[in-house]
């Protein structure tokens, strides 16, 4: 038995292909999967609108400072909601990671049959399935590795 992958959430061998998750474990014979696609998704995080509320809060904030206690509070203010403003931005950068996944048909239904965030393992897994979809033979029609 030849193994194509093996980390810490899926194995694949010429055989199977199994997917673990907290959740569950997935196995799918190699043999049985059809129309395989790659399938980028949307970036998670905060949206554009909650940004937008943000900001207005803060300006708003060192803007009523200002008038209400003079300069220094409004410097104060100022500086605290450019803290906060860094915050967001980074905290919004790092949570915008693009789920990767992939698709498929096995036995007649349509299945999820990977999906990780991290791209360098994503495609680790998506090349050694590739490999062990070709190594079957053609003993199957219509088999290959699509992008969506």
């Amino acid at each position: 038995m030849r193994t194509y992958y093996r980390g810490p959430d899926a194995l694949l061998t010429d055989d199977h292909f199994i997917w673990r998750t907290p959740s569950s474990t997935r196995m799918f014979a190699v043999r049985e999967l059809r129309d395989v696609t790659l399938v980028r998704g949307e970036p998670t995080g905060s949206s554009v609108a909650g940004l937008a509320a943000t900001a207005a809060g803060l300006v708003t904030l060192t803007v009523a400072s200002w008038s209400i206690a003079g300069p220094a509070a409004g410097y104060v203010a100022a500086a605290v909601a450019a803290l906060i403003a860094s915050i967001v931005v980074a905290a919004r950068s790092s949570r915008s990671a693009r789920r990767w996944s992939l698709q498929g048909t096995y036995r007649g239904m349509p299945v999820l049959l990977y999906s990780s965030p991290d791209p360098r393992v994503f495609n680790q897994v998506t090349r050694a399935l590739r490999r062990a979809i070709e190594d079957t033979g053609p003993t199957q029609p219509a088999r290959g590795l699509a992008v969506v």
